[in-house]
């Protein structure tokens, strides 16, 4: 089951009163381009495993919250729909953050996500497409085996915009109703006013590059470089989950 969205963030300069990454971008979900490891899970006797999951789950399938940690959330729901559907929902402090549903096709060879993000301002909504690159055990669910993720579009703006101002020796960020400063300095700044303890650290590399570091309770969970380019409407970005061990790239292209 994929967590799919902690989505990334892009950051300008904060030498001058407007820098080049000034601006609202939005992202190009045709552009999401993924490799490095896939998602391996087991669903057999009652039991679901998610063996890169970060850290690892394994909880009962009955639909009842069972406790997680290490996790954005604290508790995750599992249930079986049916023999190619399974349910997911995830809370914190009791409150849903995510929901999904992932469908096996007949031919056991894709797998669609359909979703639900609330652990924004907004809700975000969308579709993930997974291939199989490894069967199911024999025996267990559909869902069982390795699944590498192909696309995922959002079913409406929301997770694909954020806006960027300057200011001294930082930037201001607004992210879906939110908003928070960070400071050029690679010290790291609470990204949000909820419980999720998420922070985010920039480093300048020069007036058209950044590095971010993003980390939840201290631990780095991923690490960007956004790359605007020389004609200043569109923005490369390169996301490497060093939990998982993944890479993800897209472009970001700014809004007039």
């Amino acid at each position: 089951m994929r967590c799919l969205f902690v989505l990334l963030l892009l950051a300008p300069p904060s030498m001058f009163a407007q820098s080049r990454f000034d601006g609202t971008w939005q992202m190009k979900m045709d552009s999401l381009r993924f490799s490095g490891a896939p998602e391996e899970y087991l669903l057999e006797n009652g039991m679901y495993h998610c063996a890169t999951c970060a850290p690892r789950v394994d909880v009962k399938a009955d639909g009842t919250d069972q406790i997680v940690t290490g996790h954005y959330f604290d508790t995750i729901a599992v249930r079986v729909v049916d023999a190619r559907s399974v349910e997911f929902i995830q809370k914190r402090s009791r409150k849903i953050t995510f929901r999904a549903v992932e469908t096996v096709s007949p031919d056991s060879q894709t797998m669609t996500e359909l979703f639900t993000n609330t652990v924004g301002a907004e809700t975000v909504t969308g579709k993930a497409v997974f291939v199989r690159v490894k069967d199911a055990q024999l025996g267990s669910h559909a869902l069982s085996g390795s699944w590498q993720m192909q696309t995922v579009k959002n079913g409406t703006p929301a997770g694909t915009l954020t806006t960027y101002r300057s200011t001294m020796g930082g930037l201001k960020i607004s992210d879906g109703g939110s908003a928070y400063e960070v400071k050029f300095d690679g010290k790291d700044y609470p990204t949000s006013g909820d419980p999720l303890h998420f922070t985010t650290a920039l480093k300048l590399i020069d007036d058209s590059t950044i590095e971010e570091t993003d980390k939840q309770d201290g631990t780095i969970i991923v690490v960007s470089l956004m790359k605007v380019s020389k004609d200043g409407k569109w923005m490369a970005v390169k996301s490497a989950d060093k939990l998982r061990g993944s890479t993800m790239t897209y472009t970001a292209v700014k809004q007039p």
